[in-house]
C-alpha cells in the first residue's frame, strides 16, 4: 500500500492531523505508532528553542550542502526514508498516543509563542520563524504519511 501524500502549511494543521488520527484510528505501515512519531516529532522541534545536543556542531560544516540538497524535499513534504536519526529522538515502544499528541500540541503552540531567536538547526543552520515552521510542517508531513486514517 503506498504512503499517503501530505503536505502542511503550518503546524497547526499537523497537529490536527494527528489529533485527527487519534480520534478515529489509523492503520501503521511503517515502523512507529502515532504516539511515537508525535514523541520523535516534539523533541525534535523542541530543540529549536532549548538547544541541540553540544556534539552537533560537528555537523556544521556540512550546513551549506544539507541546506541545498535536502532542505527543498523537506519543505515539500518528501524527505528521504530511512535515514537513521540520533537516539535522542528514538522513541521508546511503550507510548501512549493520546498523551504524545497532547505533547506534541504542547509542543507546537510553545514553539509558535515563542518569541526569541532560534537555536541553528543542526543541517540548516540559523533559522526564521517562517522558515523553523516550514521545515517542521514538513517534517510531520513526512512522518504522518506513515500512518493511513481508518475508514
Amino acid at each position: 500500500m503506498p504512503l499517503r501524500e501530505l503536505h502542511f502549511t503550518d503546524l497547526p494543521s499537523a497537529v490536527r492531523e494527528a489529533e485527527g488520527l487519534l480520534a478515529g484510528g489509523y492503520t501503521q505501515m511503517g515502523n512507529w505508532t502515532l504516539g511515537q512519531i508525535c514523541f520523535h516529532l516534539r523533541v525534535v522541534q523542541d530543540c529549536s528553542i532549548d538547544g541541540y545536543p553540544w556534539y552537533f556542531v560537528l555537523f556544521a560544516p556540512l550546513r551549506p550542502i544539507v541546506r541545498r540538497t535536502l532542505l527543498p524535499r523537506v519543505l515539500k513534504g518528501d524527505s528521504p526514508r530511512g535515514i537513521p536519526t540520533t537516539s535522542i529522538y528514538v522513541p521508546g515502544n511503550d507510548l501512549d498516543d493520546s498523551v504524545e499528541v497532547a505533547a506534541f500540541a504542547e509542543s507546537t503552540e510553545r514553539l509558535l509563542g515563542h518569541t526569541g531567536s532560534y537555536h541553528p538547526h543542526p543541517g540548516f543552520g540559523r533559522l526564521d520563524r517562517e522558515l523553523c515552521e516550514k521545515i517542521y510542517a514538513g517534517h510531520a508531513a513526512h512522518h504522518l504519511r506513515f500512518l493511513r486514517p481508518v475508514g
